[in-house]
C-alpha cells in the first residue's frame, strides 16, 4: 500500500526526517487519518507531503514498523507509525499541479485539505513519480488574444 502524510515544514521538515534517519508519526488526532494511520503496514511506501506555504510533494518514504499504540495518547486509541527517509524527489510536485493530473480527480488530497494521512494507489503513486521526473509545467495563463484584424484591400 502506498500513503501520503503531511506536515507543516517549519514543524518537522522533510530534512529533519533525513537528519535522524527516523521518526515515529504521531499526533494524529483527525479520526479518519486515524483510520488511515492504522492501515499503514510495514514496508509501505509513503509521500512526505510538505503543508504551508510550500504545498508539495518533496520526498518519499517508508514505514519500518506496523502502527502501534501512542504512549502519549491518555484515551489509548491513537495510534503512531515509525517511518524512515527514502530520498527526496528529483523535482518537488506542487499542489496545484497535483490538481491537474486525472489520476486525483476526487483525490482527498484535493478534496479535503486538512486530512494528514491519506492512501495513495499505484496510478497515482506512478503519477507523481513522472511529474516529478518531469521538467515543471508552465503555469496556465488566463491572458485573453487580442482582437484578429482584417486587412481592408
Amino acid at each position: 500500500m502506498n500513503w501520503l502524510v503531511k506536515e507543516e515544514p517549519s514543524s518537522y521538515s522533510f530534512e529533519s526526517l533525513v537528519r535522524d534517519g527516523s521518526t515515529r508519526w504521531s499526533g494524529v488526532r483527525n479520526p479518519l487519518a486515524q483510520r488511515h494511520l492504522a492501515a499503514v503496514r510495514r514496508g509501505d511506501r509513503i509521500f512526505y507531503y510538505h503543508t504551508g506555504t510550500e504545498r508539495s510533494i518533496i520526498g518519499i518514504a517508508r514505514a519500518t514498523g506496523d502502527p502501534r499504540r501512542d504512549p502519549d495518547d491518555p484515551r489509548g486509541r491513537a495510534v503512531i507509525v515509525e517511518i524512515a527517509p527514502v530520498g527526496r524527489l528529483a523535482r518537488a510536485v506542487p499542489l496545484a499541479e497535483i490538481k491537474t493530473l486525472k489520476a486525483f480527480a476526487g483525490h482527498p488530497l484535493v478534496r479535503l485539505p486538512r486530512l494528514s494521512v491519506m492512501p495513495i494507489d499505484d496510478r497515482q503513486w506512478a503519477a507523481i513519480e513522472k511529474a516529478a521526473a518531469a521538467a515543471p509545467r508552465a503555469p496556465r495563463t488566463t491572458a485573453k488574444r487580442p482582437p484578429r484584424t482584417r486587412s481592408r484591400r
